[in-house]
């Protein structure tokens, strides 16, 4: 009881040490792995390695170019299985982003465009309507001569 108290108590104490570090590592990682998804509009094992490389080395930096360089092989180590692992687990899924991406974006196309086809239909009926009460007066006036 003694030892489950103090492995507590250092767990409390030191989970804070690590707990900010891991959040701000898996934060630069989400960031930098969305970032070259979106700018390239693909997911690939590449965009994940390059982010592992830059977050390792980001966070390796102030131990100069040995920790640099150490940081981006680590980085790369692990963004390489990470990446693969997510993209495994979307495959699973039966949708990865990218096809949902595609299938939101016609989803949206098509609504957009029932909705103008809808609009101009409308359009096109105000101005029938438009024409045809125009002409009316003129038929009538036509009529009484």
């Amino acid at each position: 009881q003694s030892a489950h108290r103090a492995g507590l108590r250092s767990f409390i104490r030191y989970g804070w040490r690590w707990s900010w570090r891991v959040a701000a590592f898996v934060t630069i990682f989400n960031m930098v792995s969305t970032g070259l998804t979106v700018y390239r509009n693909k997911t690939t094992i590449s965009n994940f390695a390059s982010a592992g490389a830059f977050t390792g080395a980001l966070f390796r930096m102030h131990l100069g170019l040995q920790g640099l360089a150490g940081g981006f092989v680590f980085g790369t180590a692990f963004g390489i299985p990470a990446g693969g692992l997510l993209m495994i687990m979307q495959k699973l899924a039966g949708e990865t982003l990218q096809e949902k991406r595609n299938r939101e974006r016609r989803e949206l196309y098509e609504q957009k465009l029932a909705e103008w086809q809808s609009r101009l239909s409308v359009t096109e009926v105000l101005g029938q309507t438009e024409s045809n009460t125009q002409g009316g007066p003129e038929t009538e006036t036509a009529r009484e001569s």
